[in-house]
């Protein structure tokens, strides 16, 4: 059996691997699924200096703690440019690495600098006339280009969305690649349908030697399909 962390993307919680966890439990896995700070239950805790690092902290302290070892770290959308300095910083308790549907930094890149140069520059704007110059507002706008078109689905995910820090988005994300490299990486492209705002970060994560595996869904592929996502992770595992 396996130890897995799941890790949410932007304006999600923990909450929002739940189906999947409770899958992978079933079948006897060790599943995580921590909050990052100013996301989803800890909402509240959001201020103008929760940035990558922030995010950084919570997953090494998280492994820390309870002392997991032999990880299998998944990581979800914005997620991914965590993945440099957890693995360096956690040497040894990773023993690989999903980027799922996720955006992937290499040393000094920050996440604007691999999405579109239109989608940065829109959330640019959105962060400086709408969220106070620090945030990204969280709209049910989002479900759209997330491709979440279930009915009972928006109902739910919607209101759980949370404002996303801006600097999470403007960090530059600095990290010894060695470590990293040097573990299994999959890289999962959901293609039902794909989003292009992920073009740059998998072509580099699959240059850079993870492996490529599909699944059908769209991007919030652990709440549009978790029974796929949970076969699909047991199968890497």
């Amino acid at each position: 059996m396996a130890t897995l962390v799941l890790v949410h993307g932007a304006m999600h919680g923990g909450w929002a691997w739940s189906p999947v966890a409770r899958l992978l439990r079933e079948r006897g896995h060790e599943v995580h699924a921590p909050t990052l700070t100013g996301q989803g239950d800890r909402r509240a805790e959001l201020t103008p200096a929760v940035g990558v690092s922030t995010h950084v902290r919570d997953l090494t302290e998280l492994l820390w703690f309870e002392d997991l070892h032999d990880v299998v770290l998944v990581l979800h959308s914005y997620a991914g440019v965590l993945a440099g300095p957890v693995v360096e910083t956690c040497s040894g308790r990773i023993r690989s690495v999903v980027f799922a549907g996720a955006f992937y930094v290499r040393p000094g890149q920050r996440l604007l600098d691999v999405e579109p140069p239109a989608v940065a520059e829109r959330y640019t704007a959105l962060a400086r006339e709408q969220g106070d110059g620090w945030r990204l507002p969280a709209t049910t706008a989002f479900l759209s280009q997330w491709a979440v078109t279930d009915p009972a689905m928006q109902a739910f995910v919607g209101p759980r969305l949370t404002d996303f820090p801006f600097k999470a988005q403007t960090d530059a994300v600095d990290f010894d690649p060695g470590p990293l490299l040097s573990i299994p990486r999959t890289y999962i492209e959901h293609t039902a349908p794909p989003l292009p705002s992920l073009a740059v970060s998998q072509e580099a994560a699959l240059a850079d030697g993870a492996t490529h595996v599909t699944l059908e869904t769209g991007h919030d592929m652990m709440l549009a399909a978790p029974e796929a996502t949970a076969a699909l992770l047991e199968s890497l595992v």
